[in-house]
């Protein structure tokens, strides 16, 4: 008898389940624009304001998350340094102001938006200490 109940359990789980269409999904473009500023040669200061700055030149018709995040990446690890967050990934630049960050020569500019993908990444930077008139010790960024 138990064979059979779970036999005719079985038999009308699969009638339901080959009736069902799959829903077709529509078409999604990712929006991976690459990051302009900062590039080789640029040097960032800690408490310094910069444009980080990507092209926007081509966005698809259809973009899944238009909102974007800066942060900085060291190696092969995303930092949990926010840069800028909740703004229009159309914009094509926005501002942010330099963070103090452990040394380093593998630092990246990581933007974030439609496709939460690293192929936003800027080129690599480095993070050498510095130090200023008043002998405090200031971070940069430099481009490898």
């Amino acid at each position: 008898m138990k064979f059979s109940l779970f036999t005719l359990f079985m038999t009308a789980a699969a009638a339901n389940l080959g009736g069902a269409a799959a829903t077709p999904l529509d078409p999604r473009d990712v929006y991976v624009p690459p990051v302009l500023y900062p590039h080789a040669g640029t040097v960032w200061f800690v408490g310094q304001r910069h444009n980080v700055t990507w092209d926007n030149s081509n966005p698809p018709k259809q973009i899944t998350n238009k909102i974007g995040r800066i942060m900085i990446r060291k190696g092969d690890l995303t930092t949990p340094v926010i840069l800028a967050d909740n703004f229009s990934i159309l914009l094509g630049h926005i501002e942010v102001t330099v963070t103090w960050v452990e040394d380093g020569s593998d630092y990246q500019i990581v933007l974030f938006g439609d496709s939460g993908n690293l192929a936003h990444c800027s080129p690599s930077l480095a993070l050498e200490p510095q130090k200023s008139t008043k002998n405090i010790s200031r971070r940069k960024f430099r481009r490898n």
